[in-house]
Parts: structure tokens; C-alpha cells; sequence
């Protein structure tokens, strides 16, 4: 049951993309951004059946969006909606960048997990590698919007930065995997004393 609420919710976070994507081919920008702001509306309360509570980043995603969308709507200049990613990837980093200071822990080390067990300096490490990423995804956002043709700003907004950040993810594999080896390690050591005694 919770793989297939797991593949779910895989989906449900492609449906905006999608959305936008086929909203701007079949149509034009305008179209698409209508299409976007109902699609992050919608996966925020689907979230809300599934999980039984506000998802916070789907519902902050959803509530730029409808801002600077309506505003590419009203004002008839896409401009507004390009810029929405920019400050989504913006806020990610200052928060990431600001629970260096605030608190024993930064933001990923607080994020419920199991399988991972790093000194406090590498979570920092690691923390501060994903701000400055969401910085750098927020600043390649403007240099398309600026000097790229829409088209081209609207197949890297779909599938650009998803890929972007899935590399990103990867590379930080080697540096997790012997955290997660040793975590390993160490429980299959803590199975065997208890069998042990």
C-alpha cells in the first residue's frame, strides 16, 4: 500500500509540469500558466486526501504561483510566471542558508530519516551545497528568461531544472554512501550482540 501511495505521489508532482508543458504547446503561455495554477491547487488537495494534512512546499509552490500567475494573466505579460521559479528556488536556499544560524541543527539534518547518520559537519556541508545549488538553479532561471527565447525557457522550466537536480542529487551519492554503509554496518553489529547475549 505505501509503494503505491509512494508511485502516487511521484505522479502528482509531474501533474504541474505536464500541465504547464501541454498547456503551452496546445496554446500559448498564457494558457499554460492558467493550466499550472489549477494543477499545484489540485496536488495540494490531493496531498491533503492522501496525507490528511497541508503539504507546505506544495502549498507555498501553489500560492506563488497563483500570485505571479494571476499577474501574467491580468497584465497579459509572461514575465510574472518566469520569474515564479526564481523565487521558489530563492526561498528554498535562504531557507536552507538561514538554519546555519538558527538552532542545534540545519534544515536537512531536522528532515525525518532512518537510514542516515552524519557528524553535525557534514550535514552543514551538505546543507550549504544544496542552498548554493537552489541559488545557482534561481540565477540560471533569470539568464533564460533574459537572453533565451520563451520556448526555450519553457522546455528547461518542464524538464530542465528536474533533471538538473536529480544530477545533482546523484553527485552527492559517494559522499552519503559511506554514511549510509556504516549505518549499515553498524546495525548489522547491534543485531548480532543482541543475538549474541
Amino acid at each position: 500500500m505505501s509503494a503505491i501511495l509512494g508511485g502516487m505521489k511521484q505522479l502528482l508532482d509531474l501533474v504541474p509540469a505536464v500541465a504547464f508543458f501541454l498547456g503551452w504547446v496546445l496554446y500559448d503561455i498564457y494558457v499554460a500558466t492558467a493550466a499550472v495554477i489549477v494543477a499545484l491547487i489540485g496536488v495540494v488537495i490531493a496531498y491533503g486526501v492522501i496525507e490528511r494534512r497541508l503539504h507546505k512546499m506544495h502549498a507555498f509552490a501553489a500560492a506563488v504561483a497563483t500570485v505571479f500567475g494571476s499577474l501574467t494573466l491580468v497584465l497579459r505579460d509572461p514575465v510574472f510566471i518566469q520569474f515564479k521559479p526564481s523565487l521558489v528556488y530563492c526561498c528554498f536556499a535562504l531557507l536552507l542558508a538561514g538554519s546555519h544560524f538558527v538552532g542545534d541543527k540545519v534544515l536537512l539534518q531536522r528532515i525525518p530519516q532512518h537510514t542516515l547518520v552524519m557528524p553535525d559537519a557534514n550535514w552543514r556541508k551538505l546543507n550549504a551545497a544544496w542552498a548554493v545549488f537552489f541559488l545557482a538553479i534561481a540565477a540560471l532561471n533569470l539568464y533564460l528568461v533574459y537572453f533565451q527565447t520563451e520556448a526555450v525557457w519553457v522546455h528547461f522550466r518542464t524538464w530542465g531544472y528536474s533533471v538538473l537536480t536529480m544530477l545533482f542529487l546523484a553527485s552527492t551519492l559517494p559522499f552519503l554512501m559511506r554514511y549510509l554503509q556504516e549505518t549499515a554496518a553498524e546495525h548489522e553489529r547491534s543485531t548480532s550482540d543482541d543475538s549474541q547475549s
